[in-house]
């Protein structure tokens, strides 16, 4: 359907490669103190900013390619991994949880998708290099965030300028690569004393790759973000803001019955920043977003449906889901007492309508079939800030809320007995954390976190039936409950930094589907609950032996075990290492990045989370990615690099199973990753 070539390009970047690494043995050795300072390629995660806060520039460049979206920027973070498609639009997992376990956030607001099987996950909205600042915050150690993040907080974030003086702040870039892979990225920020206007807009493409075998995985996407904002800031210490967007994208996906045609986006939000008040009262910050996602899934706009697979015909489905909602939250400080406390609210609407035949879904009517709603209140309490001794505490309350609008359900659309009720729920959640400095060296921290999550769409309205003795999934799954320790300790000398982080935790109803092929009945899937235990680590070692000279390393392990029938949780990632090197000298850098991960043979063959089920046991593999970069100027860096250097055929334990419809066999089967890919990058900064 679609030419695919191998590596389009490759000459070309190969050559740029080469010379980027050899040029600066040309160079004059005697630089300019000014271009002394080199944006150096990211190809393993930095140590924590604070106890199990991780924050990072996603602009900063990183190995492997960059990012066409938020998993596979996320994949850099040690503990984070996605359950693959294929090319794009991976499902972020983070210590071997998922879904709504991990709260996904945009300048503090909610995009969430509208995909019954999460085609169209958050994170496959997000453009990570057109924000400023990604926090990852792991296990429940915040409640200020939104209710529910069990396994972790994940927020995007684009700052609000202040200008003293008329100016300007540009930055830009440019990739191309193999398999006709080209993107581009904007960002404009105009300002002055009374305001500023900011907008930023980024387009990625790539066409299907081919794996290490040579073999194509159809795997080709396009997608486009455009954003604006404008800002007033009428003194030094407020500033409100209102923004918009919108996008779109399509992918095709070798794991899925059906492609993405539409990913249609529109944003709008308000946010209002007031700080230095008078007495303890130091800040306050309050929003409010809207977001929409209307995405579309088919059978023959990327690809021809087969007449012997599961879906013969043409057939199209649409989705929607508008989410809504806001926060208020005010920030005290008495010397070294600091508390913050707010509210927060969030509505979120779907509906869904579907068609055989090409287009003929156009002019089917919308139907809406579920409405989530919560509203919440936290606090947060600090005593000994900025002291050697720190107790952190917080404690949450929610009022949770499903009704469900089906008038149908389950495979066969017999009557829906839950036609029209309302399921609400009084949910807590609350932490304490002890940390402690020893000199400026040694930072160790102990906390135990508490969390209870309403069931999220894909839990409550996807499956085709709920626990045994119920109804459906609607009436029948409880609320999710996480309580977790975390351990951590981290070292910073002149030239060593290293950490580690461990967590053990209980799951008391952790929500596990299963699913059952085959039989008159064809494919069904059940939602349920059990009893389940987490555990595993995190750590990160850099060391700098001379000037310029890095080398550094991670390791993430996780374990789940579902201790109801006695088995390992599904979907829980291998051990994974990645070694690093760069040196950087003048305008250049060079780096390699060496990635290896272990077999895993702790699998629920029969058991799976809403999006994957385990496949089987999988093998390990190591892979070999390469880098260099040169700053041409002081605001133009042009980046080089190999990844899979060997062209090594490997497969993700996390992962779809590779679709008949478009080759593979009917039986399970891995998605093979991307084989050698080459790439070259112009980053420019105004």
């Amino acid at each position: 359907m679609y030419p695919v070539s191998r590596t389009p390009g490759a000459p070309a970047c190969l050559a740029a490669c080469v010379c980027l690494a050899l040029f600066p043995l040309l160079a004059h050795a005697d630089e300019p103190d000014s271009i002394k300072t080199l944006d150096t390629l990211v190809v393993t995660s930095a140590a924590p900013s604070s106890p199990l806060n991780w924050v990072t520039d996603p602009r900063l460049p990183r190995q492997p390619v960059p990012a066409s979206d938020g998993a596979d920027y996320l994949k850099t973070v040690p503990g984070f991994s996605a359950i693959r498609n294929g090319g794009t639009n991976g499902d972020p997992v983070l210590r071997g949880m998922s879904g709504s376990r991990l709260n996904i956030l945009t300048n503090d607001g909610n995009l969430l998708g509208a995909c019954p099987s999460r085609m169209d996950n958050p994170l496959s909205y997000i453009a990570p290099e057109t924000y400023d600042r990604l926090t990852v915050i792991k296990g429940p150690q915040s409640v200020r965030w939104g209710a529910g993040a069990s396994a972790g907080t994940v927020r995007f974030e684009r700052d609000m300028p202040r200008f003293d003086a008329p100016g300007m702040e540009l930055q830009a870039s440019a990739l191309g690569g193999s398999n006709s892979r080209n993107d581009q990225m904007l960002d404009a920020i105009f300002g002055s004393r009374p305001g500023y206007v900011r907008v930023n807009g980024n387009r990625s493409e790539s066409g299907d790759y081919r794996d290490g075998n040579g073999e194509v995985v159809p795997s080709r996407w396009r997608k486009w973000n455009a954003d604006v904002a404008v800002g007033w800031t009428p003194d030094a210490d407020t500033v409100v803001e209102l923004n918009a967007g919108t996008g779109d994208a399509l992918a095709r996906y070798a794991g899925r019955g059906m492609d993405g045609a539409a990913f249609k986006r529109s944003s709008y939000g308000l946010r209002f920043e007031r700080g230095n008040l008078p007495g303890a009262w130091d800040k306050l910050q309050a929003s409010l977003y809207y977001n929409e996602a209307d995405h579309l899934m088919d059978n023959y706009t990327l690809r021809t449906p087969n007449p012997n697979g599961s879906m013969p015909m043409p057939m199209a489905s649409n989705v929607a889901r508008r989410t809504s909602g806001g926060r208020i939250a005010s920030e005290w400080r008495w010397q070294d007492v600091a508390i913050v406390a707010g509210i927060d609210a969030q509505d979120s609407r779907h509906r869904k309508r579907k068609g055989m035949g090409r287009d003929t879904w156009r002019q089917m009517p919308w139907t809406r079939d579920a409405e989530l709603s919560n509203t919440g209140a936290f606090a947060e309490l600090t005593f000994g800030e900025d002291t050697p001794r720190r107790w952190v505490s917080g404690l949450r309350v929610d009022k949770a809320q499903a009704k469900d609008l089906r008038l149908t359900s389950g495979m066969m659309s017999m009557p829906n007995p839950t036609a029209g009720q309302t399921r609400e729920q009084t949910l807590g959640s609350g932490f304490l954390r002890y940390e402690r400095d020893h000199g400026q060296a040694w930072t160790w921290y102990a906390g135990l976190g508490h969390s209870e999550r309403m069931p999220d769409y894909w839990e409550l309205f996807s499956a085709d039936a709920g626990p045994a003795g119920s109804v459906n999934a609607f009436a029948g799954v409880k609320p999710e409950k996480t309580t977790q320790l975390d351990l951590g300790l981290q070292f910073r000398g002149r030239t060593l930094d290293a950490w580690v982080s461990a967590y053990a935790g209980r799951l008391q109803d952790y929500i596990l589907f299963t699913y059952r092929s085959g039989g008159m009945m064809g494919s069904s899937t059940r939602a349920g609950n059990v009893d389940a235990r987490i555990a595993g680590a995190e750590a990160g070692l850099e060391w700098r032996p001379a000037q310029g000279l890095k080398l550094g390393s991670t390791l993430a392990y996780a374990w789940g075990e579902n201790r109801d029938e006695q088995r390992p949780l599904p979907q829980i990632p291998p051990l994974e290492g990645r070694f690093s090197a760069s040196w950087e000298h003048a305008r250049w850098s060079t780096g390699a990045l060496l990635r290896v991960v272990a077999g895993q043979d702790r699998v629920a063959q029969d058991e799976g989370n809403v999006v994957a089920r385990d496949l089987g046991p999988s093998a390990g593999f190591a892979t070999l990615s390469l880098n260099a970069a040169y700053r041409i100027s002081d605001g133009l860096r042009a980046s080089a690099g190999v990844d899979n250097l060997f062209d090594r055929a490997y497969a993700e334990h996390l992962n779809l199973a590779g679709s008949a419809d478009f080759g593979f066999p009917a039986d399970p089967v891995r998605i093979n990753e991307p084989g050698r890919t080459l790439w070259l990058k112009l980053d420019y900064r105004y």
